[in-house]
């Protein structure tokens, strides 16, 4: 039973190491270290709830890890544009054919 225990708390640990590290990757680049990074910023933050605070001293050093290991995959983005790769630069480029196209509240055009 205790081995259960061990194996599910491993998985769950696991799970949710290095999470800053994951977010921070999966959106536009933010230079070296973004994960560990956001956890020391969050630490530092009046605005970080006490329940927060041992969940982000804990991701920190695992966020650090995984950050580490992501070191080579930043190294060959740090020369693009953050900007490109945001959220809101692909919106409003997706949506410019929509925008460009005049809309006639003209009712004798229907």
């Amino acid at each position: 039973m205790a081995t259960i225990k061990l194996i599910v708390a491993s998985c769950m640990l696991l799970a949710t190491s290095g999470c800053s590290s994951v977010m921070s990757h999966t959106g536009s680049n933010q230079g070296y270290y973004p994960g560990t990074r956001a956890c020391v910023d969050m630490l530092k933050s009046d605005n970080t709830s006490w329940v927060m605070m041992p969940l982000v001293a804990l991701d920190l050093p695992f966020s650090a890890l995984v950050d580490t290991i992501l070191l080579p995959y930043d190294y060959l983005n740090s020369g693009n544009d953050g900007t490109a790769d945001s959220p809101k630069a692909r919106i409003l480029h997706g949506e410019e054919p929509n925008l460009a196209t005049p809309h006639s509240t003209d009712s004798a055009t229907y």
